[in-house]
């Protein structure tokens, strides 16, 4: 793709650029671009929460690393900054987790998805991802009630394991060995 728009150099953000945006928006830097990030709904909120205490609970009760929610950037490369709605630094990535940002890849990543964000969520941020070294993404439709699990150690194109509230109700993930999170408690 080119970075050339008539006959104008592409100008490309970097993370300097980033920490001179005010702190009151939230905003992503995705391949040298900023993308608006709008406020969650209470649905996406009241989902997310649940998904992180189930998390939090079971990564502290195994010592296993530490879970984080947005607003937090993580910082994949100079052009890359992105706040994940909720995700997993396992011990192993520990030295991932600065006091300003996480540098680098999150173990697994949490993306509640929204009619704003969704489309990008699924398609670019996904490939990112996959490329940047994320392990497991989990991308979470509210509406339909069904949470989608991507290997990404397996390939970005790797169909998900599907879990839909009443068909597959008790999701489990290969990141988190023995994690099982019912969908009823989730939705």
């Amino acid at each position: 793709m080119s970075r050339f728009s008539e006959g104008k150099e592409h100008l490309l953000f970097n993370y300097e650029d980033y920490c001179l945006l005010p702190e009151d928006k939230r905003v992503e830097l995705i391949g040298g671009d900023f993308y608006l990030v709008p406020s969650p709904s209470v649905i996406h909120q009241r989902v997310a929460a649940r998904i992180a205490d189930r998390l939090r609970s079971f990564v502290a009760e195994r010592k296993l690393g530490e879970v984080f929610y947005a607003p937090l950037d993580v910082v994949l490369t100079p052009y890359d900054v992105v706040q994940p709605d909720i995700m997993f630094i396992s011990s192993e990535r520990a030295h991932l987790v600065t006091e300003e940002n996480i540098q680098g890849p999150p173990d697994l990543i949490v993306e509640i998805l929204s009619p704003s964000t969704g489309m990008r969520d699924r398609t670019i941020k996904k490939k990112l991802y996959a490329r940047s070294g994320v392990r497991e993404l989990w991308l979470v439709n509210t509406a339909a009630q069904v949470i989608e699990i991507f290997d990404l150690e397996a390939g970005e194109e790797a169909s998900p394991a599907v879990y839909a509230r009443g068909r597959e109700p008790v999701l489990t993930s290969k990141v988190l060995p023995g994690l099982t999170i019912e969908l009823d408690k989730v939705f």
